[in-house]
């Protein structure tokens, strides 16, 4: 199965499904049409989510508020936002 980014009004929306709490944080490979990342951050008030939007903005060269968990910031499969950024560059 292929990732499925979309992107469209200046930004790419995509799926990512979250391990926390791993030894160091890291992309580590697909799950799905999703983006599987590991994350250091335990799953406890929202740390993994804001480790998640700082992993992924110094990844893609965005600055960190231009990342939004638009659904899933209770669970391991979230949605993700991301402003300034092309499909291709995801």
């Amino acid at each position: 199965m292929t990732l499925q980014i979309t992107e469209k009004e200046g930004g790419c929306t995509f799926r990512v499904r979250v391990a926390p709490g791993g030894r160091r944080d890291a992309i580590i490979g697909k799950h799905g049409d999703a983006i599987k990342i590991r994350l250091q951050a335990p799953p406890v008030e929202g740390k993994a989510n804001r480790a998640l939007s700082e992993f992924l903005a110094e990844r893609l060269g965005v600055s960190r508020r231009d990342v939004e968990i638009i659904s899933g910031q209770a669970s391991r499969w979230k949605r993700v936002r991301v402003e300034g950024i092309s499909a291709d560059a995801v």
